[in-house]
């Protein structure tokens, strides 16, 4: 998902002067290809985050269309101030391309995991969030942020993931049926996808599964029509249960007054002090495909 993202803004730079890419010493062996067909709107500001963002917004202003590159906790949680003052106040349309969602760094440890971003980038106004599942998606993420007039948080993973959709004319945002099914639906979005996808195949009772590339704003609408014959969602998320999709999708049961059940499958509320790799955590957190599975059927089993 992160090439392909990085190589879409590169074809936007082909067609569009003012797109402008920014890296906070990141992306090696990534952004090579923008930087030496487009010196004069590539910048390495280095490892001064809070800086990088009042520089890119300073060229959001001057009219560029810019796109901060960083892994998550150098991106938004370093400098979250900057970002909820410099860009989202001012609604500049700055995209911030986060690399490292979830656990994808493990086992490098709790200072480089992203697990709670999403509750994060939810408590600033007038910035979209983007959590793509696999390459196509990610494609229309990026293409969607090169139209929008807000700012941007792409959230990705960096592991080469497969592609989940077999045709790219999709519409990210609105929540994507993959899976048909019945009678429970699991929601999902981002990498966790492949263990989602795992924990489905072949159930002898299916259930409906749904990618959510557009976390805010997410189109309950939509959502609402597809679950026609539903009485349980299970969100599934590499990311903490509170404050991520569990809870954008509670409090929409809560305030619509909605009859769904919902189980949250997701990471403690907690610092991550195991060493594992990513398998090995999303099984310490029962976030593997086994996990998730019998997860589904237990809720198949309740209704």
């Amino acid at each position: 998902m992160r090439n392909t993202i990085t190589r879409k803004i590169t074809e936007f730079a082909e067609e569009h002067p003012n797109v402008f890419l920014i890296t906070g010493d990141a992306g090696f062996g990534v952004l090579e290809d923008f930087q030496c067909r487009f010196p004069d709107r590539f910048l390495n500001l280095g490892v001064a985050e809070q800086n990088t963002i009042s520089f890119a917004s300073g060229l959001g202003l001057a009219g560029f269309k810019v796109f901060v590159y960083n892994i998550i906790p150098f991106l938004l949680y370093r400098c979250y101030e900057q970002v909820r003052n410099d860009i989202c106040y001012q609604k500049i349309p700055v995209t911030l391309l986060g690399i490292g969602s979830g656990v994808t760094y493990a086992p490098m440890g709790m200072t480089h995991y992203s697990v709670e971003d999403v509750a994060i980038a939810r408590t600033l106004s007038n910035l979209v969030i983007l959590s793509p599942a696999d390459p196509v998606e990610a494609e229309k993420c990026a293409e969607f942020s090169m139209k929008c007039i807000d700012p941007v948080y792409i959230r990705v993973a960096k592991h080469g993931e497969p592609a989940i959709h077999s045709h790219n004319s999709i519409d990210i945002e609105k929540p994507l049926r993959v899976c048909e099914g019945s009678r429970v639906a699991v929601l999902f979005h981002g990498s966790i996808s492949q263990e989602v996808l795992k924990a489905t195949a072949a159930m002898p009772t299916a259930p409906r599964v749904f990618s959510i590339p557009m976390l805010h704003p997410l189109n309950f609408n939509s959502l609402h029509t597809q679950l026609d014959e539903i009485h349980t969602l299970i969100t599934v998320e590499e990311h903490f249960m509170e404050g991520g999709l569990g809870s954008i999708i509670s409090d929409w049961i809560a305030r619509e007054k909605l009859p769904y059940r919902l189980h949250k499958v997701g990471i403690k509320n907690e610092f991550i002090h195991t060493i594992k790799n990513t398998p090995g955590i999303r099984q310490h957190y029962g976030l593997s495909s086994a996990q998730i599975r019998r997860e589904i059927e237990n809720a198949f089993t309740r209704s």
